[in-house]
């Protein structure tokens, strides 16, 4: 007798929530409702940035690959400046959808989107410190990287349709690379730096390969400093660092030793062929 009324009340109860529960949900304007459509609010609007910054990254990844394509034709022009003033032209298409990021990110908190712009930003970078050693001969700094990403935004307001729009609400946007997004792009432009020593040793050109290692053993010596105390993925690329820097020394080496009995036109060939004994699994680059 007991039990059946345990059990009765049991099913009551049971009853009782379903029916508050059902309630809930049929009343549209029950603060539970209310509460959860602005948090489906939120998850949507977040979920679209998100989306759109990975377009955009990627737009800023293919811009940035076609960039770098171009300056690897310094080495085979007889003019460099106009293949340097082209690259000039294209990383300032990239930059404008940088600052389409900056846009995107403006009042919100850049790490809850970071992963998807990141891509395209240490492409960026990697495209933008490869035009800069051409020119230049060292590596760009953090801050001169982030001093050419500031944008001017500017709404214009014509309420009568005149031909000439009064610019208002001008603000000025701006986007700072990371620290470890800058890294990540220099340890990627060492693998761009060899592919640039192999391209000079086949024209003939004994000069570059060397300031080319002295380069990279500088910037190896940093990574090094850096250790396991920098982001993960930075010690990650530091064995493809290694393996840059020990192809564009064995070129050196090369130079060195047997530069004076080969060709200047085989030696490319040769330097081909102790690349690909020291490490068969990659090859050549």
């Amino acid at each position: 007798m007991t039990s059946s009324l345990l059990s009765g009340e049991g099913c009551s109860r049971r009853n009782a929530d379903a029916a508050q529960e059902h309630e809930m949900s049929a009343n549209p304007s029950s603060s539970v409702m209310a509460a959860f459509k602005v948090f489906q609010q939120e998850l949507d609007t977040k979920h679209d940035k998100y989306e759109r910054l990975v377009k955009i990254s990627r737009d800023v990844t293919i811009e940035s690959k076609r960039t770098i394509f171009l300056l690897h034709r310094v080495t085979t022009v007889p003019d460099a400046e106009d293949v340097l003033n082209e690259a000039d032209i294209k990383l300032d298409g990239v930059r404008q959808k940088i600052g389409q990021i900056a846009e995107e990110l403006k009042g919100e908190d850049i790490y809850q989107f970071h992963r998807a712009f990141t891509p395209g930003i240490q492409e960026y970078v990697e495209a933008v410190s490869f035009l800069h050693y051409i020119r230049h001969r060292c590596l760009i700094s953090l801050e001169e990287i982030n001093a050419r990403l500031v944008f001017m935004n500017t709404e214009k307001a014509d309420p009568k349709g005149s031909a000439e729009a009064m610019p208002v609400n001008a603000q000025v946007l701006t986007f700072q690379v990371t620290p470890s997004d800058y890294l990540l792009g220099v340890a990627d432009l060492t693998g761009e730096l060899m592919r640039m020593c192999i391209s000079s040793v086949g024209n003939g050109d004994i000069d570059t390969p060397f300031q080319l290692s002295q380069f990279l053993r500088q910037i190896h010596d940093g990574f090094s400093y850096i250790g396991n105390t920098g982001p993960y993925e930075v010690s990650k690329k530091l064995h493809t660092l290694r393996q840059s820097l020990g192809k564009v020394e064995d070129a050196c080496y090369t130079l060195r030793v047997r530069g004076s009995e080969i060709p200047k036109h085989m030696l490319a060939d040769v330097f081909s062929s102790r690349t690909t004994l020291i490490d068969p699994e990659e090859g050549v680059v």
